[in-house]
């Protein structure tokens, strides 16, 4: 069982999104200092939001409000769990 846990454990990471030609978003490790090279533009504003249901960011009901409402000023933030793999793929820009 120990094992298992191990192997799902998550990293916390902040995801920084705002209306800039598109949806622009950076990546912060958890202690909001430390940028992750990957960044990306989306058009569609749905593309943010299946990013987010991805990395698990919709725990309860405060976190999707909050999401909902920087959609809704054209810039926001929320804290992903990302899974190791997930990770992996923001580390390497």
């Amino acid at each position: 069982m120990r094992c298992e846990a191990e192997r799902t454990k998550l990293r916390r990471v902040y995801m920084h999104f705002m209306l800039r030609d598109g949806w622009y978003c950076q990546f912060l490790e958890e202690d909001l200092k430390t940028s992750l090279p990957r960044k990306f533009t989306f058009a569609d504003v749905s593309k943010v939001r299946e990013l987010a249901e991805k990395g698990k960011a919709f725990a309860n009901l405060e976190a999707r409000h909050a999401f909902n409402q920087g959609v809704e000023v054209g810039r926001g933030g929320i804290f992903l769990n990302l899974t190791e793999e997930q990770y992996a793929k923001l580390k390497k820009g």
